[in-house]
């Protein structure tokens, strides 16, 4: 019987290690290149959806794609930023004040759409002041159970009945879920019961999205120390 020929060791190991290296060099493709097509692609559906939504507001003789053979993109983003900046500058004056007033007055006797009208304007005046500190601070937070933390961010203070009936120095917080942190859970605990953290919101949105993968590089040993107190039973003696 004829014997197998076997092949060298040492080709062997020079195909695995140009195999290893190729593998490399895709990940280090997709690494390099995944970020930059994502926030490309994300930002293109925006200004996409802005145009087509603004481009039948514009009359046809105004419409840069009337005269060209294709249509300019973020010609409709361009339009909604300076529209929106001249409603605001038409409001700060008498006559846009009395028309916003008589707009707000009329929006919140119509019985079904004072409910969503009066929601959405309490959300963007929080949101959107600038003295508002919605949302701009990281914490820890026992949650779901007690030994569990989770990463949430405060909301607003708690007031009328949930400052009752949970503390006075109650505050609401948000506890997104991963990867997808535009859902998620509101509660409301005492401001003792959590732990504040030195990370930015952007780094704690980026923290949730990834998982845990991503986490600011920052090691800050007093917010280590506040967990443990908590966690820690207290000592009897």
């Amino acid at each position: 019987m004829a014997r197998k020929s076997r092949k060298p060791a040492s080709e062997t190991g020079a195909a695995n290690g140009l195999g290893e290296r190729l593998r490399a060099y895709f990940l280090a493709g997709i690494l390099v290149t995944g970020p930059i097509a994502f926030t490309l692609w994300i930002t293109w559906s925006i200004i996409d959806f802005v145009d087509r939504a603004v481009s039948h507001l514009v009359p046809i003789g105004y419409n840069p794609s009337t005269y060209f053979p294709f249509n300019i993109p973020g010609f409709g983003l361009v339009v909604a930023v300076v529209a929106l900046t001249l409603i605001g500058w038409l409001t700060a004056g008498y006559v846009g004040r009395l028309l916003l007033r008589v707009s707000d007055r009329i929006m919140k006797r119509m019985p079904v759409v004072r409910g969503i009208y009066t929601a959405f304007q309490q959300i963007f005046e929080t949101v959107l002041a600038k003295r508002s500190k919605t949302f701009r601070e990281v914490v820890l937070v026992e949650w779901p159970r007690r030994g569990m933390w989770t990463v949430a961010f405060v909301t607003a203070p708690g007031e009328g009945e949930i400052q009752a009936n949970v503390a006075p120095d109650s505050i609401g917080l948000y506890v997104p879920t991963t990867p997808n942190p535009t859902s998620g859970y509101l509660v409301y605990v005492a401001r003792e019961e959590v732990v504040p953290l030195s990370m930015s919101v952007e780094e704690g949105i980026k923290l949730v999205i990834s998982g845990g993968i991503i986490t600011p590089e920052r090691h800050e040993i007093p917010a280590t120390a506040k967990v443990q107190e908590i966690v820690a039973p207290e000592k009897t003696h």
